[in-house]
């Protein structure tokens, strides 16, 4: 190659677009994780107005602002925004940030495919919310699309399967992307199991998803050929049976459950040590506990279904299979809490949120602990005990773990500390709203309230009251969370390489804000850098 071709590839590689074309073709990580984390705040937002659309309509018995048709549409599309538009998005987008930052790497391994994964996901939502204006309106079935009731309602169905198989499509590509990046990209010195554990929980949920997502896509087009060609994979009257869905469903949903939490432990296990001042308990342990909550996530799909009419071997094997889970997720909290003991613990809002989180997602996995039990779980299926234990797991789980991270992380992307004062109020505000919202549906639900109804008996209205009340704090408190963030994007107290004392790892060994290609050259790690031993070296 001559020279001068030498010099203009460089200048090629060196070029930057600015304004719109700057994001529609980016393929550095850091400014497509900053997409995918924009995006993810947008679609909470949105997935939270309509949660409060349901709990305006659940303030008070009989029906107050919206039909009982709409109210099942927002159930519905709640439930979809947040965990395929918040919570998953916001993963990878921590993911494109920092996995290749913590392994020393100069990029993702696909960075074309990057921007194709993300830009997929405007569009799919697009179709997703567009059903809400179409004359037969949104699904109104539950984010399970369960038939006959999916199967009973408009031409909009074909419009929600079309958008599920877009997100799957994103998924499968920005897991292979984790895969290859991280088996491919680690620095001299990176080995296994001397990564962070957010980059460990990242590479066991992207093998989680590539298995599972093709299961879901498998599940909407049965639906779908059973809504428009005629089939009867599910239909009753043509030979089909209903409780297949299920099963085909469940064995996708119960992963993608772990998909949802994994990431969220990552996250902690990055946060706890250095607020903590000390490496993480039980290095290797956690991994391995990681990797065990993955592998038996597949075995414990029909506890979702206890009630519909399964032998009794099936039932206790999958009461078993589901309590064994307790035990890997019960060492990752023994070993989080043994790194706070006798650390010198401070307490920042990243801290705070991590916390909040492991108090919280403990609860929740207590009262799913409960609802493993068979002849309990008939009192409580489908009842609010189920909705607030899913929510303690997925709001004061997922959703505080990437709060925590966002908190941790954004000096490091912005350059600027964040204002420490409302994020300990934005912590606040939500720890207790979050409460206010969730607790009382454990009595709710105890005392036999149906969930996905619009309407209640009298007995249920205080309760109702008291989770709406909390359903609005906690909405309102998110606004001050995106102030915050757009707050520090702008401007703040500068924050230094390091930003947290107790941090290690090499995304705290560049300049803040990091620089748009992070390692020009490989750097040498070992163990002063990284934030574990390698115990099995």
């Amino acid at each position: 190659m001559s020279n001068a071709t030498t010099a203009n590839h460089d200048d090629h590689h060196d070029h930057h677009p600015t304004g719109l074309a700057r994001w529609l073709f980016t393929t550095n990580h850091k400014e497509i994780g900053t997409l995918y984390l924009v995006f993810s705040l947008i679609m909470f937002l949105v997935g939270g107005a309509m949660a409060l659309v349901i709990r305006a309509e659940l303030f008070a018995p009989g029906l107050q602002l919206v039909n009982p048709e709409f109210f099942n549409q927002m159930t519905t599309m709640h439930a979809l925004v947040m965990i395929f538009g918040a919570v998953m998005p916001a993963f990878v987008g921590l993911a494109n940030w920092m996995i290749p930052m913590m392994i020393g790497g100069p990029d993702m391994a696909l960075p074309r495919m990057n921007n194709w994964s993300f830009w997929i996901l405007p569009f799919a939502f697009t179709i997703l919310l567009s059903t809400l204006f179409m004359p037969s309106g949104a699904p109104a079935s539950g984010w399970t699309l369960y038939p006959p009731l999916s199967l009973q309602g408009g031409n909009s169905l074909a419009f929600v399967i079309l958008s599920i198989h877009l997100m799957g499509i994103s998924s499968i590509m920005g897991a292979i992307n984790v895969i290859a990046t991280i088996l491919n990209m680690r620095a001299p010195g990176m080995t296994l199991l001397r990564m962070p554990l957010f980059v460990w929980t990242w590479l066991i949920t992207a093998f989680l998803l590539i298995a599972v997502m093709p299961v879901l896509a498998g599940a909407v087009t049965m639906l779908l050929t059973d809504r428009f060609f005629g089939t009867s994979f599910f239909d009753a009257a043509g030979g089909g049976d209903p409780v297949l869905y299920q099963h085909i469903f469940w064995f996708f949903g119960h992963p993608e459950v772990y998909i949802l939490i994994l990431p969220a432990f990552g996250i902690i296990s990055e946060i706890i040590p250095t607020f903590s001042r000390k490496r993480l308990f039980g290095y290797t342990a956690m991994v391995y506990a990681t990797a065990t909550i993955a592998f038996l996530s597949f075995t414990v799909w029909a506890h979702h279904m206890f009630t519909v009419g399964m032998p009794l071997g099936a039932q206790l094997f999958f009461m078993y299979a589901t309590m064994v889970i307790a035990v890997p997720t019960g060492v990752k909290i023994f070993n989080w809490i043994s790194t706070m003991w006798r650390g010198s613990m401070t307490f920042e809002t990243p801290m705070l949120f991590a916390l909040g989180f492991l108090v919280m997602f403990t609860i929740g996995g207590l009262s799913g602990l409960m609802l493993a039990i068979v002849p309990a779980d008939y009192q409580y299926h489908d009842s609010y005990f189920v909705v607030a234990h899913f929510h303690y797991v997925l709001v004061t789980g997922a959703v505080f773990a990437i709060m925590a991270g966002v908190y941790y992380w954004l000096p490091k992307w912005t350059g600027h500390m964040y204002d420490e004062k409302l994020g300990k109020i934005h912590f606040w505000w939500s720890t207790i709203s979050v409460n206010v919202l969730f607790f009382p549906q454990h009595y709710l639900g105890l005392a036999g309230m149906p969930r996905r109804i619009p309407d209640y008996a009298i007995q249920f209205t205080e309760f109702n009251m008291i989770s709406s009340i909390g359903g609005f704090a906690f909405g309102f408190a998110q606004l001050l969370f995106a102030y915050i963030v757009w707050k520090c994007v702008r401007g703040g107290a500068p924050a230094t390489a390091q930003v947290w004392e107790g941090a290690r790892g090499l995304e705290w060994t560049v300049p803040s804000p990091a620089p748009l290609h992070t390692f020009d050259t490989p750097p040498k790690v070992d163990d002063s850098v990284t934030a574990h031993k390698d115990e099995l070296s």
